[in-house]
Order: C-alpha cells, then sequence, then structure tokens
C-alpha cells in the first residue's frame, strides 16, 4: 500500500506543501475581501495549482474600489496609493466573478495595469467582462465602453460591450441566470487551448450577461483573442478571452468559473497555468535582485 500510485502521488503532493520551491503573491482584487469566505472556491484553486507547481502562495487581498480613487468619495488617496502599491508587488493578478457597480472601475484599472505591465492575468465570469470592457475603452479608443447592466444609453453594437444574455427574462427576477456545466470549444493553437490539453471542455457557469458578439471582429482585429466559445440553440458566446503570449506572459480571462472544477491533485488549467506564469515572473524578480545586489 505504502508504494501504491495513490500514496505515491499523494506523498509528492505533500512534499509540495513542505518544501516549495519558491513563494508567489497574487494579488486578489475584488469587493467583498471583508468577507473570510466570499472568493474561497478561487482561493482553493489557487492553492491546488500552487502546490502543483511547488510554491508557497500568499494572497494579496486589494479592494477594488480603493484602485479608482476619483471615482469613490469615501477612498482617500492614501489608501489608494497604498492599494497600487500592494498590486505592483504582486506576481499574478486575479479579477474574480461578483455582481454590482461598486469596484467595477477598480477591477477594470487592474486589468489595465496587468495588460500593460505584463503582470500575469486571469479573470473569472465579471473579470472577463471587465477586460473586454478595458480593452474597448483603452484599445479601440471607446471611452463610453461599458456593461448594459450598469449603464443605460449605451450605442448599440458599440458601446454596449457586454449585454443581457438573449434568452434571458428581463420581468422574471428568479431563476434567469445561466447556470451549470456547458461546452466551451476551445481554438487550436491558443493559450487556453495548450493548458486544458484539449479542444473541448465542459465548465460550469453563472451569469445573466455575457459579451455582445457584435463588437468581437473589431477587438479580434484590435488584439484580443476569442479562443474559447459556446455554440448552442441561442447563437454563438464567447466564453473564453486571451492575448497572444508573443504580446503577454499570460493574459486569460472566462466566462465559466474554472475554480469550481479545481482539485488538489487536479488543479484547473486556466489557474495552473497562472502560477505557472507567476512563478516565472517572481523568478525574473529575484534574478534581477540578486543582479542589482551584486553590482
Amino acid at each position: 500500500i505504502l508504494n501504491s500510485p495513490l500514496m505515491t502521488s499523494w506523498r509528492k503532493l505533500a512534499d509540495s506543501v513542505d518544501d516549495p520551491d519558491s513563494e508567489c503573491t497574487i494579488a486578489m482584487v475584488g469587493k467583498y475581501c471583508d468577507q473570510g469566505d466570499a472568493y474561497l472556491s478561487v482561493v482553493k484553486a489557487l492553492t491546488h495549482s500552487a502546490i502543483a507547481t511547488k510554491q508557497r502562495l500568499r494572497i494579496e487581498w486589494i479592494v477594488a474600489s480603493d484602485l479608482a480613487a476619483g471615482d469613490d468619495e469615501e477612498v482617500s488617496e492614501q489608501t489608494s496609493k497604498e492599494a497600487w502599491e500592494k498590486l505592483s508587488k504582486c506576481d499574478g493578478i486575479v479579477v474574480p466573478g461578483g455582481f454590482g457597480t461598486r469596484g467595477f472601475e477598480g477591477k477594470i484599472a487592474a486589468i489595465k495595469y496587468a495588460r500593460e505591465s505584463g503582470t500575469p492575468f486571469l479573470g473569472i465570469c465579471l473579470g472577463m467582462q471587465a477586460a473586454v470592457i478595458e480593452y474597448c475603452r483603452s484599445v479601440l479608443g471607446r471611452s463610453r465602453a461599458n456593461s448594459s447592466e450598469f449603464v443605460g444609453g449605451l450605442e448599440p453594437d458599440v458601446e454596449d460591450a457586454v449585454i443581457f444574455m438573449p434568452e434571458g427574462d428581463r420581468e422574471r427576477m428568479g431563476g434567469t441566470m445561466r447556470l451549470g456545466a456547458r461546452e466551451t470549444i476551445l481554438k487550436e493553437g491558443s493559450v487556453a487551448h495548450r493548458v486544458y490539453g484539449t479542444d473541448k471542455v465542459m465548465e460550469r457557469h453563472r451569469h445573466r450577461y455575457e459579451v455582445n458578439p457584435a463588437i468581437v471582429p473589431d477587438l479580434e482585429a484590435a488584439g484580443l483573442c476569442f479562443v474559447g466559445r459556446n455554440t448552442d440553440e441561442s447563437g454563438e458566446r464567447m466564453e473564453v478571452i486571451e492575448l497572444d503570449e508573443t504580446v503577454h506572459p499570460y493574459f486569460v480571462a472566462a466566462q465559466f468559473h474554472p475554480e469550481f472544477t479545481s482539485r488538489p491533485e487536479k488543479p484547473n488549467p486556466l489557474f495552473l497555468g497562472l502560477l505557472q506564469a507567476s512563478k516565472t515572473k517572481a523568478a525574473a524578480v529575484t534574478d534581477k535582485k540578486d543582479v542589482d545586489a551584486s553590482s
């Protein structure tokens, strides 16, 4: 029994926990940071991937609204400065799912920083929607781009980057979310395809709003890759976005919730990709410090 495959795999896992190669710091940019279990599934998924990559995980909790002092009168300049300093020291950034407008501009600001600085990034659900909106504003120059969940009067198929799902019922409050496991088809040669190692994946969903497919051609022409799509009776849905690896080491976001399928012995591939990229970034920072210290 002691030499069985099961015991061997668990010993390997335990060794990774007890004797990691290095440490990495991941920023969790959300609005529920004061609630201990609000992002528990995401924390566990990060932990699984940290173990698999032999890293000691440290999570830097950053309240999203603290990154956008000008949009929240209750956030002081000093608080915002401290939040940005913490973010800049992280090896990777996660923008998880959520509801409501509070902190949304801060999430967009964090995503812009991740994209421009080359910091490994993973967006989940609303995090993916925020990434699309950020790209519309910063790269396409559509400054009023937003989600129709939060803002009315947006120019159709230009500024409404995120729209209500086509089969949804705005009048009925209950049972209107897109829930459960759905199939996503991944584009061959993409980062998502590489980390999953397959053409099709089943991941769980929980949302009412999604990326407007009408703006996808403009975004793809500008370099944002839509590499995961779900085709069903209501039309083509955008499930996974990314930037090419020649542009960014790891910039990936998904409409679904990859944290729900992560396990200690089998981390979810999107989280694993993030932790691998973060380990590389952390090592590069350490090497630079060593060089600077010796010069």
